[in-house]
């Protein structure tokens, strides 16, 4: 199978390379076009409107938070010793680096038990036969 096929694990997952176009039709999607009719029903018409123009509720509203956290997140301070400050950079790179190499580890993981699945899987529809 490789990274083309429909079935693939990037496909299903949406984690490969490829961008795949989703449906803008979403419970979210829904549940604001809902709303929107309850509240005023040009907001609702709005919210259709836009869904059917190829749009989706869910990035609309996930590029909102993040824009929200963007603006709130504050820029370093200093704590007045530049030694400590020092520190203190150093540290954080250094649990991002581990942070980083703890997910690689763990995606690893997953990987290594999907494939003893797949083979334990493909070991038992052979023996069937």
């Amino acid at each position: 199978m490789n990274a083309t096929s429909p079935t693939s694990h990037s496909h299903i997952h949406g984690k490969g390379k490829r961008h795949c176009k989703k449906s803008g039709w979403t419970p979210i999607g829904v549940a604001a076009m809902v709303l929107g009719f309850v509240v005023a029903w040009p907001i609702g018409l709005a919210v259709l409107a836009y869904i059917l123009w190829g749009g989706r509720v869910d990035d609309l509203i996930s590029n909102a938070v993040d824009s929200i956290k963007g603006a709130t997140r504050r820029a370093p301070v200093s704590s007045g010793n530049a030694a400590f400050d020092e520190y203190k950079a150093a540290t954080l790179r250094d649990l991002e680096q581990r942070q980083a190499e703890f997910a690689e580890y763990v995606d690893q993981l997953r990987h290594a038990r999907d494939r003893e699945e797949f083979e334990h899987f493909m070991n038992s529809k052979k023996s069937k036969k």
